[in-house]
C-alpha cells in the first residue's frame, strides 16, 4: 500500500503508514490487515487492497480493467458499490473496462463499444443501451441475459476473426447480418446518431 507513495516521493514512513491505514478504512478492511500476508485474504479482500493501492497517490484517473470478472456475483456487487462510492468521494475519473454489459451499465456514464480493438460505437449510457446503432452493439445487447424474454434474443454467425488477421473493410462484416458489398472493402467512418452518440457503420451513412 505504501509503495506507490514511496515511488512518487509522497510523505515519510510515518505519514505513509497513516495513509495506508486510512486507505484500508476507506475500502472496508481493518487496520490489522497491514500485518497479514496476501494468501490470508479472500479474492474480494485482495481486490479491495488493489483499489486502495490505486488510490494511494490520489490520482485523477484510474484504469479499472475487468476489476470484478474473477469474483463471485455477491462479491462483485460489493466491490462495484465500493468503486462507485470511492469515485464520488474522490471525484476521480475512471476508465472502466469490462465485458459484462450489466456491470458496464451500472458503472459507466459514457460507453464505448469495441470490436477487434477498434471502437465501433460510443455515447451516453442511456443512448447506447436504449438505442444501439451499430449491428455489433445490437447483437451484444440481444445476447445479454433477459433479452430472450424481451424478444430480442439473436445469435451472431461465424467465428470471431483473429486480431492478427483483421478482415478488410469493416472488421465486423464477416459476422454482420446486415453486411453488404461496401462493408467488405471500405472501413466505415463515424456517423453522428444523436448528441454525443456516434457509430461507425455504412448502414448509417446509407440511411442519412
Amino acid at each position: 500500500l505504501t509503495e506507490p507513495m514511496m515511488v512518487h516521493g509522497i510523505g515519510d514512513t510515518k505519514s505513509r503508514l497513516a495513509a495506508a491505514q486510512q486507505l484500508l478504512d476507506e475500502v472496508g478492511l481493518p487496520d490489522d490487515a497491514l500485518e497479514r500476508f496476501p494468501h490470508e485474504f479472500s479474492g474480494g479482500q485482495r481486490q479491495r487492497i488493489a483499489i486502495a493501492r490505486a488510490l494511494a497517490t490520489n490520482p485523477e484517473l484510474i484504469v479499472a480493467d475487468e476489476p470484478v470478472s474473477a469474483l463471485d456475483v455477491s462479491v462483485q456487487a460489493q466491490v462495484l458499490n465500493l468503486l462507485r462510492d470511492l469515485q464520488d468521494r474522490h471525484k476521480t475519473t475512471m476508465l472502466f473496462i469490462a465485458h459484462d454489459l450489466r456491470v458496464v451499465q451500472f458503472m459507466c456514464d459514457e460507453v464505448a463499444v469495441m470490436y477487434l480493438g477498434e471502437i465501433v460505437e460510443q455515447g451516453p449510457r442511456e443512448r447506447i443501451y436504449s438505442f444501439p446503432s451499430h449491428p455489433y452493439t445490437q447483437a451484444l445487447l440481444a445476447s445479454a441475459p433477459g433479452a430472450e424474454r424481451e424478444g430480442r434474443r439473436s445469435k451472431l454467425r461465424g467465428e470471431i476473426p483473429s486480431a492478427d488477421a483483421v478482415p478488410t473493410g469493416c472488421a465486423f462484416h464477416t459476422r454482420c447480418p446486415a453486411a453488404f458489398g461496401r462493408c467488405k472493402v471500405e472501413a466505415p467512418v463515424f456517423h453522428q446518431v444523436a448528441a454525443n452518440h456516434a457509430a461507425a457503420c455504412h448502414l448509417l451513412g446509407e440511411s442519412s
